[in-house]
């Protein structure tokens, strides 16, 4: 059986079914580039895995540029998931190797798949500096969530790896060499054991703020096609104290809802090439109000399948999903004064206007007035005509997205990117009785992680999965985290210690026979 399993691990790593005594040119040159592919493969899809939260920013750009839906980030994710795996267990097969004693002979086509596996990890990370450099900022954050977690995997991975390394120390032939891996790994150990210095968590903490209230990002786009009536309904199932939508201006001067503004607005969420050929590349303002809601705004959503949530709906609800049209603004006022919800929004074309009477800010403030919803439910973002509407309308929630213009106004409402904030910014900031509302979050551990922080509430896609959290997903006091920290660092010590006894009681047994062994042989030639 034995056998067996070295011929499968000989097979799998080199190619060489059959025992090859024969040396590779630099075998611990390649395993260490093994290594360091590996390495990063996996960080690579650690940073996919937690930049998903944004992966609709990546699939809108691509219809952008190529005006057809496919969902890259999705490819891309598999496509660093099947790479980290395969690098990962090239890398235990050749751990394997070396505890059995055989050669690291690396067949050429592996040399070859983890080449191209570098290559792709480079131009990945290229492309994310790039084109989405404020990502890593969402990383660093990650290690705020993750961290507590990742010391406890690491710690286990020394464990483990330490019978490796008192074993290559037992078998060192010279003094230098043995303090050289000895050395080297008390300088690791001591960093992995003593890495929870450096953490710091707003989750480990002995006071839990309140639970972030929701805004609906478009509605719940999750569970309908997003900026319909449909989509503002189900996030009124989530609770959610404020809908937050894009309004645009028709040729009419209406405000309607729709996210995509400039030529070819339309293509992406509704049916435009169909019900007006030749038109789908024309802007906002060649469309009449009544035009816009003669278009489909749901069949996009059941073919595409945006944030692959289509399957959760009942058939009752795709039917509805498939006949949902543009909505105006007047529709959505009347729905948020009807159930007493909050109103934000941005106007997708304010930077065009040559006045404040010509501009989207005042028809849309005077379609807000004429709806007779209190003016206290309206958060007013954008900030070109700040100053005239706050004139017409002075009972408005003015919200700031810069915080420098905030304090110059005297407000006390921001609308920030999750990740322009630290935990730290965003509890001075409550401190000071500040709301701030962050967008758009739609992964769990970052909720968690924003409600350990104390932000007032979220922009959120998944109001439906945050409506049900009663408690952020961990959190800790500092002294259970302290305790659980001591606890395991002492037993991966103690674990360590065992397995260097039984290293050098097993390297004193093989030298013992080995001496036997010779002795033997010594005695069958005299004998002779």
């Amino acid at each position: 059986m034995i056998s067996i399993a070295k011929t499968c691990l000989r097979g799998i790593y080199s190619c060489h079914w059959n025992s090859d005594k024969t040396r590779q040119n630099r075998p611990c040159c390649w395993f260490s580039f093994l290594s360091f592919v590996s390495i990063l493969a996996l960080s690579w899809m650690y940073v996919c895995f937690i930049a998903f939260n944004d992966h609709t920013d990546v699939n809108d750009l691509a219809f952008e540029k190529l005006k057809t839906w496919v969902n890259w980030y999705m490819i891309v994710m598999v496509i660093s998931a099947v790479l980290a795996t395969y690098c990962l267990l090239l890398l235990v097969f050749g751990l394997l190797h070396f505890v059995i004693g055989e050669p690291l002979n690396l067949h050429w086509l592996h040399k070859v798949f983890l080449f191209l596996g570098l290559l792709t990890v480079t131009i990945g990370t290229a492309g994310v500096c790039i084109k989405w450099g404020k990502e890593w900022q969402t990383v660093y954050m990650s290690f705020q969530a993750t961290a507590p977690f990742l010391h406890l995997c690491a710690v286990v991975a020394l464990t483990l790896i330490s019978c490796l390394v008192f074993k290559s120390y037992h078998k060192a032939q010279t003094a230098a060499c043995k303090v050289f891996i000895m050395m080297t790994f008390m300088f690791v150990s001591a960093a992995v054991f003593l890495c929870p210095l450096a953490i710091c968590s707003p989750c480990i903490t002995n006071n839990l703020p309140p639970k972030p209230s929701l805004v609906g990002h478009r509605g719940a786009p999750m569970l309908a096609p997003e900026n319909t009536m449909m989509s503002f309904r189900k996030s009124l199932e989530c609770g959610v104290v404020a809908f937050e939508t894009d309004v645009q201006l028709s040729k009419d001067m209406k405000p309607f809802l729709m996210h995509d503004y400039g030529k070819n607005f339309l293509q992406r969420t509704t049916d435009v090439k169909t019900k007006f050929p030749g038109r789908d590349g024309d802007a906002h303002t060649n469309f009449t109000l009544q035009e816009l809601q003669t278009l489909n705004a749901g069949e996009w959503f059941l073919r595409t399948d945006p944030l692959q949530s289509v399957s959760s709906l009942s058939e009752e609800e795709k039917r509805e999903a498939d006949n949902q049209t543009v909505p105006s603004l007047s529709e959505l006022l009347l729905m948020a004064k009807k159930h007493n919800v909050s109103l934000i929004f941005d106007l997708k074309n304010e930077n065009n206007s040559t006045g404040f009477h010509n501009s989207d800010s005042y028809y849309t403030t005077d379609t807000i007035k004429k709806s007779g919803i209190s003016p206290d439910k309206i958060w007013w973002l954008p900030r070109e005509h700040r100053h005239n509407v706050r004139n017409i309308s002075p009972g408005f929630k003015q919200v700031y997205n810069v915080v420098t213009e905030m304090n110059a106004d005297g407000g006390s409402f921001l609308n920030l990117k999750y990740s322009s904030l630290s935990a730290h910014k965003i509890s001075e900031l409550r401190g000071k009785n500040v709301s701030v509302n962050l967008w758009v979050v739609n992964e769990r551990w970052l909720f968690s992680l924003l409600w350990c922080s104390g932000a007032s509430s979220v922009t959120t896609n998944a109001c439906h999965i945050f409506k049900n959290m009663s408690k952020p997903d961990w959190h800790l006091e500092p002294n259970k985290y302290m305790g659980i920290w001591i606890s395991t660092d002492v037993i991966s010590l103690l674990l360590m210690f065992g397995l260097f006894l039984w290293q050098r009681k097993r390297n004193r047994v093989s030298r013992r026979n080995r001496g036997e062994r010779g002795e033997g042989r010594g005695v069958l030639l005299l004998q002779r």
